[in-house]
């Protein structure tokens, strides 16, 4: 069985298409979908009408998950937000609620959007001095809970990757789909980058000498993602979306 798994959509709905039909060209099994789908100033209720209409297992990230938690004072600071929100409407909203934190998509498949603990978490890099670097092979199984399954699935920071821990398990970030870099401060000024505008996914297939992973960076219409960058005044996504880099720190 062939399962694609895409991530981190953030509103981007030019890229999700293109992702989408290269998932059928390669004949996917199932699409996984690990969080952070609706959140980001480009099309959240296109990118909503996309994604339920295909048959695709979604599961809840920390963008996501700030739209149905957000209070008054939060939406009256973050125009982002009082966009996505008044473009989704309540019915959107509302089916984020009923997303699951993580998901065991198969006895050997395991999907969280973060961490199997935290969804704010980078499962994989440690950025603590402001630069992206893979967490040691103890530090990642600490991380991972007692979580046994054979491969772990995750996003949140957009960086695809794909790591072997000591325990034979595979941990596989998917990338994403939408925004191929950006720039936190959270909990120090850090960016996470691609350095190419491309949409990324993954394709994941168990073959008899093990597990087949495929990232695949897909070409798409960026201008149009950057148009609608542009009309939200986010000139910070305009860089993110068109170069994959974050901004400079």
């Amino acid at each position: 069985m062939k399962f694609a798994i895409i991530s981190d959509i953030h509103s981007n709905v030019f890229a999700l298409e293109a992702v989408l039909n290269d998932i059928l060209a390669h004949g996917a099994d199932h699409i996984v979908n690990l969080g952070d789908t609706l959140y980001g100033p480009l099309a959240p209720r296109a990118t909503y009408e996309l994604i339920t209409a295909c048959n695709v297992t979604s599961i809840c990230g920390n963008q996501d998950r700030l739209l149905y938690e957000a209070t008054p004072e939060e939406i009256a600071k973050n125009p982002t937000l009082q966009f996505v929100l008044n473009d989704l409407g309540e019915a959107p909203v509302e089916w984020l609620d009923t997303l699951g934190f993580d998901c065991q998509i198969t006895r050997e498949i395991y999907a969280c959007h973060g961490s199997p603990t935290n969804d704010l978490t980078y499962l994989l890099e440690d950025i603590s001095n402001g630069k992206n670097q893979v967490r040691s092979d103890d530090e990642i199984l600490r991380m991972l809970d007692g979580e046994d399954s054979e491969v772990i699935l995750c996003g949140h920071t957009h960086v695809p990757r794909v790591v072997e821990l000591s325990s034979g398990q595979l941990i596989v970030n998917a990338g994403s789909v939408g925004l191929p870099a950006y720039t936190d401060n959270h909990p120090v000024v850090h960016s996470m980058q691609t350095y190419s505008s491309h949409a990324s996914y993954t394709m994941l297939e168990q073959l008899s000498e093990g597990w087949k992973v495929q990232q695949m960076n897909i070409p798409y219409a960026v201008e149009d993602a950057v148009a609608a960058a542009i009309r939200q005044e986010r000139f910070d996504w305009v860089r993110y979306l068109a170069t994959g880099r974050g901004d400079n720190v």
